[in-house]
């Protein structure tokens, strides 16, 4: 099960969950509501349903190391019936499974700063609150 690339400088968004087609169609008009650059390949390919974590990490090792990512955003079932529609950030390369979850309104920044390799994985990873989402940085 390959991991369709992302076309350049976007995220890949990968749909897990397949219950309502209605809240897909949010999902992506909040994300694409954000910013006025693309940010997101979205994916829904009904072979990624239910796709656990730990089977995105296994395929992307044993991928050839040209095709690789180093992230991926998954649209799963909190993120569609969420309000502020919560992605899944997974980390495929760095720490391979270390997740965050990030709002569409902090998806821009993430993706940006995680595609153009100005900031890790680590970093919004390490800046999430107590429910494990990345709400951006606090500036003291």
């Amino acid at each position: 099960m390959p991991l369709p690339q992302p076309d350049d400088l976007t995220s890949l968004v990968l749909r897990t969950d397949f219950g309502d087609d209605g809240s897909w169609d949010a999902v992506r008009a909040a994300l694409d509501a954000t910013d006025e650059s693309s940010h997101a390949t979205y994916v829904s390919e009904l072979r990624f349903a239910g796709v656990e974590v730990r089977a995105l990490v296994d395929e992307e090792s044993a991928a050839d190391e040209n095709a690789r990512i180093g992230d991926v955003f998954l649209a799963d079932a909190t993120t569609m019936s969420e309000p502020d529609h919560p992605l899944l950030a997974v980390d495929l390369s760095e720490e391979p499974g270390r997740t965050f979850r990030v709002p569409a309104r902090w998806f821009p920044d993430v993706s940006a700063n995680l595609t153009l390799a100005n900031m890790d994985f680590a970093e919004f990873a390490d800046a999430v609150d107590g429910s494990g989402t990345f709400r951006g940085f606090d500036e003291d």
